[in-house]
């Protein structure tokens, strides 16, 4: 199992939404590094999921279905992605800034890439902060 985080901008669809639809199709990924990214999920991964306008970890998700393309002629990749629960306490920005396991993370170095591989430990960072049990 692999862990990721997705960023949402709340306004376009928030965590509230994936909640409830219950099941959603993640799509709308242009960047190359990030639909790397898209092809390597596996159904059942973890995911956090990150509101990009409010930066901050409000939820949590799992993978439901595995890339597959966008439409039969496009480049790009979608996965389906369930909802898992919302964190006890959102994750800010700041707070992942300050944990040493996010040092060396995509999420700090590269701001705008919308799908970000989490090491284990960065993962167990996020449940600790936002008072989440795994």
């Amino acid at each position: 199992m692999a862990f990721w985080l997705l960023k949402s901008d709340p306004s376009s669809y928030a965590f509230a939404d994936l909640r409830r639809d219950g099941r959603t199709r993640w799509d709308g990924v242009t960047n190359p590094q990030a639909l790397g990214h898209i092809r390597s999920m596996a159904v059942g991964d973890r995911i956090a999921v990150y509101h990009s306008g409010d930066r901050e970890v409000v939820g949590l998700a799992r993978v439901a279905r595995a890339a597959s393309p966008d439409r039969p002629s496009a480049e790009r990749e979608i996965v389906d992605v369930e909802a898992a629960g919302p964190l006890a306490s959102p994750v800010p920005l700041e707070a992942l800034k300050g944990e040493g396991a996010f040092a060396s993370s995509p999420l700090l170095r590269q701001g705008r890439l919308s799908v970000v591989p989490l090491t284990a430990a960065q993962w167990k960072a996020i449940l600790r902060l936002g008072a989440t049990r795994p």
